[in-house]
């Protein structure tokens, strides 16, 4: 059996070094009528003041959680696992996984050998799945290199999954990989 193709982006887990950790989420704000924002999709700090969902080489500031805002037709407090990209609130916080040592499962885009494992690479963006609004992003393990801009560093493979080999040096395509952001922005020297 395959590994299946079911990416669910940046899933956090734990930080590196396993100590206590209360899996704390920070809050930032979104600028009404902002791109959708996915569960487990990777946002950054823009310049606006604001978070947005990252490109594949933006500065890394975590992964959303969920949203809440005052729902302009109801009037009502509202919690979604994602950002609408129609909502017009003007309250909208979003919960982020911000600690630079997040460690995170994500779904690799083609297959892995075994050597790639310590490697950087960017993220691949595939807008997320409106049946559920979880994130579709994956690594790009097609690119992997010792680059020090990369946005993920793999870190291991994860426990858990169907995560086949092909062979005795390469695991197959969609395997799930632990990774950490290699480019976290609170790891940065310069501002916005």
């Amino acid at each position: 059996m395959a590994n299946a193709d079911a990416p669910f982006g940046l899933l956090p887990i734990g930080k590196v070094g396993q100590n206590r950790d209360a899996q704390g989420l920070s809050e930032y704000n979104i600028a009404a009528s902002s791109s959708a924002i996915y569960q487990n999709d990777p946002v950054t700090a823009a310049a606006t003041g604001f978070i947005t969902v990252a490109s594949t080489t933006d500065q890394i500031l975590g992964s959303l959680n969920g949203v809440f805002y005052t729902n302009t037709s109801t009037k009502k407090p509202t919690w979604a696992n994602n950002l609408a990209a129609s909502n017009t609130a003007s309250d909208i916080v979003g919960f982020v996984t911000d600690d630079p040592y997040e460690r995170y499962e994500i779904q690799a885009s083609s297959t892995l050998a075994i050597a790639d494992i310590f490697l950087n690479g960017n993220t691949v963006y595939v807008a997320g799945s409106s049946a559920n609004y979880v994130s579709k992003v994956e690594i790009n393990t097609s690119q992997l290199a010792v680059s020090t801009g990369a946005q993920l560093r793999v870190i291991g493979i994860a426990k858990g999954f169907n995560n086949e080999k092909l062979n005795a040096t390469t695991y197959a395509t969609n395997v799930v990989v632990t990774a950490i952001v290699n480019n976290h922005f609170y790891k940065q020297f310069t501002g916005i």
